[in-house]
C-alpha cells in the first residue's frame, strides 16, 4: 500500500475542518446577500468596534507581560539543578490544564464572588469586603491563571536543556551571577519566551469566556464581539469579517515575534 493512502484520511479531515471553514469564512466577510462587498470590513472602522479592539489588544498585552513577569522566574527556578523537586511542580501546572477551561474559571468566580473566599478573608482580618467580581481586574486574574502555563513551559523546556557548562565556563571567566544570566542564560532563553508569548497572546485577545463569566457582561472584548455577531446577532457577514481582522492581527504579530528569533532555535549565548 503507497504511503500516499495512509495521508488520505489526513487529507480529508483538513479539507472539512480547516480549509472549508476558512473559505466560508472569507465568503461570508466579502459578501452580503451573495453580493460582493466591502461594507463588512467598512462597518468595523466606526469607533465603537475599534474600542472594543484596542481594550481586547491592551488587556491580552498586559496578560501577557504579566505571564512573563510571573512566568520566567518559574522556569527559571525551575530549570535549575540546585532544585530537585522541579518534575513535582510541573505536574501541579499540568493538573489544572487537566480540567476543562470553562471548570477552571467557574472556580474562580468562587474564589472572587462577594462572600468567596478571599473577600471572607479579607472580612476576617478587618479589611471589609471588596468588589472583585465583575471587574477588569477579574478578567486580567483569569487570564493570567489560564494561560500562566503556556508561558512557563516553553521557557522551562528551552532551559532545561541548555548547556550548564556555558555557565560554568562564564564563571572561570570572572562573570559574576548576574552577568552570567544577561549575557549566556538570557539569550539561550529568547525562543522559549518568543513562543511563550506567542501562545498566551494569541488566546487571549481571541477569548470571551473567561470576560463573559469573570466579567459579568460589563464590558466587551473582541472575542465576545465576534461570538456576538455569529450566535445573537445571527450577522455571519460581519462577524467573518471581524474574524478575518483578528487572524491577520495574529498572523502581523506572530510576524513580529519571529523578527526577534528568525531561526526559532537559540542559537547560544552571548559572548561574555
Amino acid at each position: 500500500m503507497k504511503r500516499s493512502s495512509f495521508a488520505l484520511p489526513y487529507g480529508l479531515w483538513m479539507l472539512l475542518f480547516t480549509i472549508v471553514p476558512i473559505f466560508l469564512i472569507f465568503y461570508y466577510a466579502f459578501t452580503y446577500m451573495d453580493e460582493f462587498t466591502l461594507e463588512n470590513f467598512r462597518m468595523f472602522l466606526e469607533p465603537e468596534f475599534l474600542g472594543i479592539l484596542a481594550h481586547s489588544l491592551y488587556l491580552a498585552a498586559l496578560c501577557t507581560a504579566l505571564c512573563l513577569l510571573i512566568g520566567y522566574p518559574a522556569a527559571l527556578f525551575l530549570a535549575s539543578r540546585d532544585f530537585k523537586r522541579a518534575h513535582i511542580i510541573v505536574v501541579l501546572f499540568v493538573i489544572p490544564m487537566w480540567m476543562n477551561f470553562l471548570l477552571r474559571t467557574y472556580a474562580w468566580m468562587t474564589l472572587l464572588e462577594d462572600t468567596g473566599i478571599i473577600n471572607r478573608f479579607l472580612e476576617w482580618i478587618g479589611v471589609g469586603r471588596k468588589k472583585l467580581m465583575y471587574t477588569e481586574r477579574a478578567v486580567l486574574m483569569g487570564m493570567v491563571y489560564n494561560f500562566l502555563p503556556f508561558m512557563v513551559f516553553p521557557i522551562y523546556s528551552v532551559l532545561a536543556k541548555s548547556d550548564y557548562k556555558l555557565l560554568e565556563a562564564a564563571s572561570d571567566l570572572g562573570a559574576n551571577a548576574l552577568t552570567a544570566f544577561c549575557r549566556v542564560t538570557l539569550p539561550l532563553s529568547v525562543p522559549g519566551v518568543v513562543s511563550g508569548i506567542t501562545m498566551v497572546f494569541m488566546p487571549a485577545v481571541t477569548t470571551f469566556v473567561i470576560p463573559r463569566l469573570l466579567g459579568g457582561g460589563t464590558f466587551m472584548l473582541f472575542g465576545d464581539l465576534i461570538e456576538n455577531q455569529f450566535l445573537t446577532v445571527g450577522d455571519w457577514n460581519f462577524g467573518s469579517a471581524l474574524s478575518l481582522i483578528m487572524m491577520a492581527l495574529i498572523l502581523i504579530s506572530i510576524g513580529i515575534l519571529n523578527r526577534v528569533d528568525p531561526s526559532g532555535q537559540a542559537e547560544g549565548g552571548g559572548m561574555i
